[in-house]
């Protein structure tokens, strides 16, 4: 079994790396073998040179996903990229009668939905060269249940990812190409941090730490789920079953 989750030879490509989940992440699969080119909107320079310390090749990019130019342009400058985890996203947890809140929502549609969109279509061509490939996305229990307290944006947004996964696994698979996605619930991350969640009263008594949706997120991009696609897992403590 251990086999099952060795990616040495492998090379992945985070967006979102600079935050908690992607972070974490691109550790994790460092640790398993893999090199890890690591993008966000401010490249997380910090974090490829840990990486490169640990042996693995890495390279850190500016990236705005919401710009399918230079999505592509990461896509085709990362070499041939076997596993995609798109990480990047945003949550305001604001009211929709606030002003501007339409621009907001704008963003949060932008980021969440379209820039998905964008390295789906940019990585996937290369996979199918390669005749297999594997991609990741981050859903959360407010595209399940509407969230513990998201607002309807951020909701909307990650019921669209759910949907979009079971929509691209039938075109994906013929090529070998997996993708699926884990659904968390409230994470211990820079973007829940300062707000009023109660974690005494959720099953497991506390949030999820980064490192907890990193494993899943590497399992899906591992040997081991070779025959796991469509799928949206539910990281949540028991808070809620799918």
């Amino acid at each position: 079994m251990v086999q099952a989750f060795d990616l040495s030879g492998r090379r992945i490509a985070i967006s979102g790396a600079g935050g908690g989940i992607g972070s974490e992440t691109a550790r994790l699969v460092a640790s398993m073998g893999a090199d890890v080119m690591v993008a966000d909107l401010e490249a997380p320079e910090p974090l490829a040179d840990f990486l490169r310390g640990q042996g693995r090749e890495s390279k850190a990019t500016a990236l705005d996903v919401t710009d399918r130019t230079a999505v592509e342009a990461w896509a085709a400058s990362s070499g041939d990229v076997y596993a995609l985890v798109d990480c990047a996203a945003i949550c305001p947890f604001d009211d929709w009668n606030d002003d501007g809140w339409d621009e907001v929502a704008e963003r949060v549609f932008n980021i969440n939905l379209q820039g998905p969109l964008n390295l789906t279509r940019a990585f996937f061509p290369g996979m199918v060269e390669r005749k297999g490939g594997r991609i990741a996305l981050i859903g959360s229990i407010a595209g399940r249940i509407g969230g513990v307290r998201a607002a309807p944006h951020y909701a909307m947004s990650k019921g669209g990812i759910h949907s979009f996964v079971r929509w691209f696994s039938r075109r994906g698979a013929p090529h070998n190409v997996t993708i699926n996605a884990v659904a968390p619930g409230p994470v211990a991350t820079p973007m829940t941090q300062g707000e009023p969640f109660e974690p005494e009263m959720f099953p497991m008594k506390r949030m999820a730490q980064a490192e907890e949706i990193a494993g899943p997120l590497a399992f899906l991009v591992s040997p081991a789920a070779s025959y796991v696609n469509g799928a949206v897992l539910d990281i949540n403590g028991a808070m809620h079953f799918s």
